[in-house]
Parts: structure tokens; sequence; C-alpha cells
């Protein structure tokens, strides 16, 4: 089939699921978590060829990371989906209703998108997570994920889709190419009266290609630059511990931290101890001449450093005056995903709030709670820096649009 007959095969299944209602959905949900979970082995023998295969290519390590699935990874997928199956519905929400005063009443109500596409790289476990959420929300989806994931995006896929059938609802609505040309994908990309919204997720090279090519709307957020601001009020401990979180449990994802500003009144006390953790876990360390004085051994930092998603463990670092200081810094670099301050000073953690634009803000907590799951959507088909109809971390919801539906009783607007 080409792409175009692919996609009107997904928007005929589309149509479908808009017509179930929250229990079918629900159900459709559970079995394709059912599914998942029996064919566990099956994804894993998949995974392990498409690791193989990367690794002879000589991958780097965090790809590899993004495209590694075992046990406990698999398990969290099957979780995911079942989360999302239990999740309020978006579906039929009425977000506003007026009744005028000659008796007309007017609601404001969610409805499903219809098709969309999901662009992604190495990360399998985005097919489920997808999947589940444009299901979820009554849409189907055309899943193109790299070629390095194929044999784990497709083994994935056919556990989902089995479901599907045996659900009673096509198996087009979880649409998996065959074609992983870029040719193929742009064709996709263009096809403006079938596919409803495109979301890239994957490195800054994959999703400036599809904003580029695309004539659908795109959902995107290029980089995760994530900064965290160690005010002079904050609490030395807590400070390192956020870092520590925010930079090493698993740099290769968007929310990990890649820079940190350090006000000069709390360098002299935090630095050493920052220093001190992230090497013992394996961290390279660029920065300023300022932190350079405090602290032996420290890389030089560029500008190009402090503009830079490491992906790995790799940290900026950054003296600043005052929380000014700060504030001006992540406007220049910042990338609008994520930005933390640890502070006991509320009247600082408000300024901060208020100062940047930034999709997530957090005070006091680490830069990985940004994050569909921990934010209470469920599996997170992607985060947006993009100022559409969603911004920062999109869940079910955000899979939906609204629409007027108006009740009269022979309303008319003109009289004859």
């Amino acid at each position: 089939m080409t792409m175009k007959e692919l996609a009107l095969a997904c928007r005929d299944a589309a149509q479908t699921l808009a017509e179930l209602d929250t229990s079918a959905r629900a159900a459709l949900l559970h079995a394709m978590a059912d599914a998942l979970e029996r064919d566990a082995a099956a994804i894993l023998a998949a995974n392990a060829r498409d690791v193989d295969a990367a690794t002879a290519k000589g991958t780097a390590p965090a790809m590899l990371d993004r495209l590694r699935l075992d046990a406990s990874r698999v398990a969290a997928m099957v979780a995911g989906v079942r989360h999302v199956a239990g999740l309020p519905d978006p579906v039929g929400q009425v977000t506003r209703r007026d009744t005028r005063a000659d008796g007309l009443s007017i609601e404001r109500v969610r409805v499903p998108l219809g098709v969309v596409a999901m662009i992604y790289e190495a990360r399998p476990n985005v097919t489920a997570d997808a999947a589940a959420l444009c299901l979820k929300a009554g849409n189907g989806v055309i899943l193109r994920g790299g070629s390095e994931a194929v044999h784990s995006n497709r083994a994935i896929a056919d556990a989902l889709r089995s479901a599907l059938v045996a659900q009673g609802v096509p198996a087009a609505a979880v649409t998996v190419p065959d074609d992983l040309r870029r040719e193929a994908m742009i064709e996709l990309l263009q096809l403006v009266d079938i596919v409803d919204l495109a979301i890239p997720r994957g490195g800054e090279g994959l999703i400036r290609f599809v904003a580029e090519h695309a004539r659908v709307p795109v959902i995107k957020h290029y980089k995760g630059v994530c900064h965290l601001f160690v005010d002079a009020s904050a609490d030395v401990a807590q400070a390192v511990a956020l870092v520590v979180d925010g930079k090493t449990t698993r740099p290769a994802v968007c929310n990990a931290l890649e820079t940190l500003l350090v006000h000069a009144d709390a360098a002299g006390d935090f630095l050493p101890r920052a220093v001190d953790a992230l090497r013992a876990r394996g961290v390279e360390i660029r920065a300023c001449e300022r932190s350079r004085s405090l602290v032996e051994g420290l890389a030089v930092a560029t500008d190009d450093d402090y503009a830079a998603e490491f992906l790995d463990l790799v940290l900026a670092v950054r003296i600043v005056d005052d929380l000014d200081d700060a504030i001006a810094h992540i406007r220049r670099y910042g990338s609008d995903h994520t930005e933390v301050i640890a502070t006991r000073d509320d009247a600082s953690a408000a300024r901060f709030v208020r100062a940047l634009r930034s999709a997530v803000v957090m005070v006091n907590a680490s830069s990985r709670f940004s994050d569909g799951g921990e934010l209470g959507l469920g599996a997170e088909i992607g985060i947006s820096t993009t100022r559409l109809h969603a911004y920062g971390p999109m869940g079910a919801e955000s899979l939906t649009i609204e629409r007027y539906v108006v009740r009269g009783d022979g309303h008319v607007r003109h009289k004859t």
C-alpha cells in the first residue's frame, strides 16, 4: 500500500474508534496491555536484534540506552498502557456550558483530532505509549519509527494490532509503515486532508526535518536544555540531591539537567560538594572561570556548552551574580523545556516562575519530574515547546480539540 492508502485506512479506523464509548476504549487498551505482556519474549528477542545491529554500527551509548529494552522496561510499557486505560476520558468532556436567555444551549465539547502521525527515533516504548494515548483519545495513529528500532517497533505493533482485531477494531487504527525512506516520511507529512497532527520525537535534526517538510500541523520541541539554579538561600544537601538526580539518573533523556547555575553567595559551600557527588557518578564538568577558581580540575566551558543538550554525563556549570543573572542566562541559552530553582526564599521562587516562559518550571523538585507520567497524564506522547493548543508534556487530553455543540428547539437567528 502507498503511504496515502495507509493513511486513508487509518482515518477510516479512527472514525470507528471515535464512536466507541468510554468503557469500550478502556477495554481495548486493557486488551493491548494483555497482548504486550503475552508477547514480551518476542518483543525482547526483536529488540536484541536491533541492539546488536546498532552496537555493530558503533552507535553512541546514549542512543543505545534509548533503544534497549529489558523485562522491566516491557513491564513498564504494560503498566503504562493500563494506567492510560484508567485515566479520565477526555472525549465528550464538556469544558463550557451556557444557556442563553432564549433557551439556546451552547457547549464546548472535547472530540478526537482524527489521525496523528508519530515520527520518532530509537525508543521502542514510544510505539506502545503513543498508541495507547491516541486510542484513549479516539484517534488513529501512524507510527513511523526509526530504522534502528525496526524489529522492536514491529513486534510491539504486532501485539497491539492483534488486540485491536480481537476487540473488533480495524488494525489500521495503529498503522506502522514498512517504507522507512525519507521520501515516504515527507509524503506522510504532506497529507493535509488526512493527517491532522504530526508529532516528531527524537533528536534535533529529526525534529527540524519534520518541521521544515510538513504541511500538516506539527507539535515539537527541538531540544531540552534544562537548568538548575541554586539560589543563595538553597538547602545545600537538597540542591546537591537535585543536581545528582537531574543529571545522572538517565542523562540521555530530554528532562535531564544540562546546565547548573549557582548563586555566587552559595558557590563556596555548594559547588565543591556538588562536584564531588557528580564526579563520583562519572560526570564530566565544564565550568566558567569563577567555578574553576573554587574547584580544581574542571574543564573550560564555552558558549556552545551552555547551549548544548549533551544527552550524556556532561554538565555545564556557571556561577552567576544573582537571580536576575540566572534568569538572563536561561533566557539566552534555554529551550523553553524545563527550569528548576533550589531556594528557601518564596519571593525568589515566585520571581523565577513569573520570569521564565518555559513549559515546565520546578521549585525544589528535580527536572526529571517533567514527564507526563509523573505529572499525572499517564504515558506521555511528547513534550511541546510550541505554543499551539498544547504546551509542555502531552497526554490524552492534548490529543483532543474542542468544538461547539449547540442545542435548540427550532431556534432561528432571523425572523422571516
